[in-house]
């Protein structure tokens, strides 16, 4: 997949189809643009792709509150590409772009920059300074520049919208089978090893430790979780996320026991993807009594990563 960073644009890159959105988290409403996307590149025998924007819009206009992203830039990239895109715009949200009226941004970007041959947008998509930009306005603009406009109408199951939203609702209560549900895929954090106390260890249990990025809001518990040491291995554990009030109510980690694992894990990039989840996090009156907790949560553990499915159905 080509991916084009900024306003320079290669040949490549221009004349696709192009679906347009945040796409946090490639759920499955996001998954429908895309493929329409993909469909009508087909058609017209052109690229297929899409524009996303980095940072988040949300980050941007307020930057001192935390947004939980659910997929970072990186592992956004990856997913966009399993779907199978030739294309990815990335574009930088800056106040130079913010300032964009929605006229500017059809014409300089879509057309002078992008030449697009067709923009997929969903029904709630909104664009250009002051979002003056409606899914009509981007209708009425294509019909001015003769490039093609789809806009994509709510996907919903029994009654549920698929929303970003609706996905961080599901894992702050730490529903991560529901969100899994939503996303199509496990939801999953990444990132290097980092050393910890070793408390684990002494009990019995040593974690490979990670910090999770700003806004993260995964309800604090106990999950059964499938690891990816970047080997090729699917290597199953039990994820803890919390302030480990038992000793010091610290800053929030995520502590994986890979099940059935000996080595060391430390600075080498893991991702983790959640499963299901045990139980909430609280707080234990001696290292004894956690002890016998972690011992249970373990065998839960092992009894939900042997009825899950590779991925969710």
């Amino acid at each position: 997949m080509l991916i084009v960073k900024g306003h320079d644009v290669p040949a490549a890159g221009k004349g696709a189809s192009l679906a347009i959105g945040n796409f946090d988290g490639v759920h499955r409403g996001h998954q429908a643009l895309i493929t329409q996307a993909i469909s009508e590149a087909r058609r017209l025998g052109a690229p297929a792709g899409v524009m996303v924007f980095e940072p988040h819009p949300r980050e941007f206009f307020q930057p001192r509150e935390p947004h939980f992203i659910l997929t970072p830039l990186p592992m956004k990239l990856a997913r966009l590409e399993a779907l199978g895109l030739d294309l990815a715009v990335v574009m930088t949200f800056d106040a130079g772009f913010a300032g964009l009226t929605a006229t500017e941004f059809v014409s300089r970007v879509l057309v002078g920059e992008l030449a697009v041959r067709h923009v997929v947008v969903g029904y709630d998509f909104f664009f250009g300074k002051a979002r003056q930009g409606t899914p009509e306005t981007m209708r009425d603009a294509g019909r001015r520049h003769g490039f093609g406009v789809g806009v994509i109408a709510p996907v919903a199951e029994d009654g549920e919208v698929f929303s970003s939203t609706a996905v961080r609702l599901k894992l702050a209560q730490g529903d991560v089978t529901g969100a899994a549900h939503d996303l199509g895929d496990w939801w999953r954090v990444e990132g290097p090893v980092i050393g910890g106390a070793r408390r684990g260890t002494g009990l019995g249990y040593p974690t490979a430790n990670l910090r999770l990025p700003p806004g993260t809001a995964l309800a604090h518990g106990i999950y059964a979780v499938r690891v990816d040491a970047g080997d090729g291995v699917d290597r199953l554990g039990a994820a803890y996320i919390g302030t480990r009030p038992t000793f010091d109510h610290g800053a929030v980690l995520l502590e994986v026991f890979l099940l059935d694992f000996s080595g060391d894990l430390y600075g080498r990039e893991i991702e983790v993807a959640f499963v299901g989840f045990v139980r909430g996090d609280r707080k234990f009156h001696s290292e004894t009594e956690l002890k016998r907790q972690m011992d249970e949560d373990v065998a839960v553990v092992r009894r939900l990563l042997a009825a899950a499915p590779e991925r969710p159905v």
